[in-house]
């Protein structure tokens, strides 16, 4: 037996007071009129607009976040007019005061016999504060993946970035037919250094020629990193061996000019770097860990050579 309540007045007015005691906000559209046919009396809370001010989906539209309006509005249009009968969506709505607030909507589509959209109804929650944790942890793993690929003492990136910046380049070099250079650079007797000045005056001494290297790079994707201990190094994607020579260069005299006093340094009175280089244009037999070892080896031996000074050696498919 059909249900029918005594009173349907009393029964519409609880349901009525269930709904208008929640903290979500429900409504619903004439899909034909745009006409607001019913708003929760919880959105002047919400938004600070007077209740009697909303009376069609315009009163809606206008107040939707700029940078979200088109997204809503064509996710409203193909949802609604899909086959299916419920979907949701997260966006910004302007306060009275010029503020906004994030919003999560629930949308029931009602449809007629035929088919036809007669009305959309929903709930409107306000996930302000769910929304900026959100916005905190992201900025937080923003932070640490940005920490994680940076060096801890002189802040410039580290071997991990330097890696991953490498493969990446080498595969560009070589889908690209085009060269690579790279050079590694190492301060000579970093050990006496320490010995004579103390670890914390080596610790502001590596700052201070991993800031002066850095500003070395002179293009937005040259790269440069520390790539352990007292060793850093410049990648240098499009750059043949004559432009790699003159940045090694350049980095060498760079930290000349800075005339950082090396008392126990057996090549000068200041301190000085070595440096090896090359340049190659990978080939897919190639393969970017042997590259980095030669360079490795060439900056060993300018060590091996006196130290202060380049290393380098043409390859054989050079540009």
């Amino acid at each position: 037996m059909k249900y029918i309540p005594k009173n349907i007045d009393a029964e519409i007015s609880l349901y009525k007071s269930i709904l208008e005691s929640t903290k979500a906000v429900p409504w619903k559209v004439d899909w034909v009129t745009k006409g607001l046919l019913y708003l929760g009396p919880q959105i002047e809370d919400l938004l600070g607009w007077p209740h009697d001010s909303w009376a069609t989906v315009e009163d809606w539209t206008s107040k939707i976040h700029a940078r979200d309006k088109k997204r809503v509005l064509d996710f409203y249009s193909a949802e609604s007019l899909a086959m299916a009968q419920d979907h949701q969506i997260d966006y910004r709505l302007h306060k009275m005061d010029s503020d906004y607030v994030w919003v999560h909507e629930v949308v029931h589509v009602v449809r007629e016999a035929g088919g036809q959209i007669a009305s959309l109804m929903g709930f409107m929650f306000d996930i302000s504060e769910a929304k900026k944790t959100e916005q905190d942890v992201l900025k937080l793993q923003k932070q640490l993946q940005e920490f994680s690929f940076k060096d801890g003492l002189t802040g410039v990136s580290n071997r991990r970035m330097f890696d991953t910046v490498m493969e990446d380049e080498w595969l560009q070099a070589q889908r690209n037919h085009q060269p690579l250079s790279l050079i590694m650079l190492d301060i000579d007797q970093f050990k006496q250094y320490n010995d004579c000045y103390g670890h914390v005056q080596g610790d502001d001494t590596l700052k201070r020629i991993a800031a002066v290297l850095n500003n070395a790079c002179t293009r937005s994707r040259d790269f440069f990193a520390r790539y352990g201990g007292e060793e850093f190094a410049l990648i240098l994607p499009e750059t043949d061996s004559k432009s790699a020579i003159k940045m090694a260069e350049r980095c060498r005299n760079l930290i000349f000019k800075e005339q950082v006093a090396h008392a126990q340094s057996t090549v000068s009175q200041i301190l000085t770097i070595s440096i090896g280089v090359d340049t190659i244009i990978p080939h897919h037999e190639d393969d970017s860990l042997n590259f980095i070892e030669q360079v490795d080896k060439l900056l060993y031996q300018a060590k091996e050579d006196g130290r202060n000074r380049i290393a380098m050696k043409v390859t054989s498919r050079k540009a």
